[in-house]
C-alpha cells in the first residue's frame, strides 16, 4: 500500500469507534457479500436517523504492531501517520437495534482493495471494528416521486432508501452492476421501478450508461427527489444532467462520489478536499 492512510476532522466523540464480531456471511450475488456483526460491542453503537448512515472500518497494516485492543484514536495521536491502520467507508445496509446486529455490504472482486477480500474471507468470531456512523440522507416525504442511481459502490445505500421508501411511492432507481449475475432482490415500492443496467466487458468506473439512463429518463410532473451516489466520473456527468439540463435545485438533489477510478480511497479522500476532486 503506497497511499498514506486518509486523515479526518471526525474525533472520537463525533465518530465513536465500535468492536463488533462477525456473526455470519451470506453471498447476495456473484460479486456482494454481506457481513453481519453484533456481539457485546454493539453497545457502544449509536444509531442515527439517516438511510444512508455509513461507517468507515479500520484495516489494521500487517506488520504494525498496534497496542491492544486497538484504538483508532488513541493510534492517531500517538502514532507516525504511515504507520495508522487504513479506513474504508462503507454503507450500513440495515440495522436491527433489538437484536443487536447490523449489516455491511461489501464488493468482492478476487484479491483487488482491502475491504473485499476481507469479508470474503471473514468466519463467525472475527473482529470487525469501525468508526461512525455518518450520514446526511432522508427521502423528502413531499415528493411526488423519486429518482434513484448508482453503480455497485453505491448499491446498499440505494437499496437501504428504495427499502424506506412509502408503500405509495413512485419513481425509478437505475443500478450500474456488471452482469445479470450481479442483480439481487430488492424490496421496492409497486410503483418504483427498478432498471438494473449491465455494462458486460466495459470496466467499471467507464460505462456512460448510468448518465444516459438518467439523461434519457421519463420525467413526470411534480417535486423531484434525486438520491444518485457512485464513482466520481459518474457523478460529474450526471451533475450536469440534474442542474444544468433539468434545471433541479440542489435541495432536490443528494449527489455524492463514492470512489473514483484508478484511486484507492485514501487517495479520493484526500482529492475531495481539492478542486480535482470535488463534484
Amino acid at each position: 500500500m503506497t497511499s498514506l492512510p486518509a486523515t479526518t476532522t471526525a474525533t472520537k466523540n463525533s465518530r465513536p469507534q465500535v468492536t463488533l464480531s462477525v456473526l455470519r456471511r451470506e453471498q447476495l450475488s456473484a460479486h456482494m457479500v454481506r457481513i453481519v456483526a453484533g456481539g457485546p460491542g454493539f453497545a457502544d453503537y449509536v444509531n442515527n436517523d439517516f438511510v444512508d448512515r455509513y461507517v468507515k472500518i479500520v484495516f489494521p497494516q500487517p506488520g504494525v504492531d498496534y497496542p491492544q485492543p486497538l484504538d483508532l484514536w488513541a493510534i492517531r495521536e500517538t502514532m507516525p501517520r504511515e504507520q495508522w491502520p487504513h479506513t474504508r467507508t462503507y454503507t450500513v445496509r440495515w440495522v436491527d437495534t433489538a437484536a443487536g446486529e447490523l449489516a455491511v455490504d461489501f464488493v468482492v472482486h478476487g484479491d483487488e482493495g482491502l475491504a473485499g477480500p476481507w469479508a470474503a474471507a471473514a468466519q463467525p468470531g472475527d473482529t470487525l471494528i469501525f468508526t461512525g456512523p455518518g450520514g446526511g440522507y432522508n427521502p423528502d416525504p413531499a415528493a411526488d416521486w423519486y429518482l434513484l442511481a448508482g453503480d455497485e459502490a453505491a448499491l446498499p445505500a440505494v437499496a437501504a432508501v428504495i427499502e424506506s421508501l412509502p408503500a405509495h411511492a413512485r419513481g425509478v432507481a437505475f443500478i450500474e452492476v456488471g452482469s445479470d449475475a450481479d442483480v439481487q432482490e430488492i424490496a421496492a415500492p409497486a410503483g418504483l421501478e427498478l432498471v438494473w443496467l449491465q455494462r458486460g466487458d466495459v470496466p467499471a468506473g467507464e460505462s456512460s450508461q448510468l448518465v444516459e439512463a438518467v439523461r434519457t429518463a421519463a420525467w413526470p410532473e411534480g417535486r423531484l427527489n434525486v438520491f444518485a451516489h457512485g464513482e466520481r466520473g459518474y457523478m460529474k456527468g450526471l451533475r450536469e444532467v440534474l442542474f444544468r439540463e433539468r434545471g433541479l435545485d440542489r435541495s432536490q438533489v443528494s449527489l455524492s462520489g463514492y470512489w473514483a477510478k484508478g484511486r484507492v480511497e485514501d487517495v479520493f479522500q484526500a482529492e475531495k478536499k481539492l478542486p480535482i476532486g470535488q463534484i
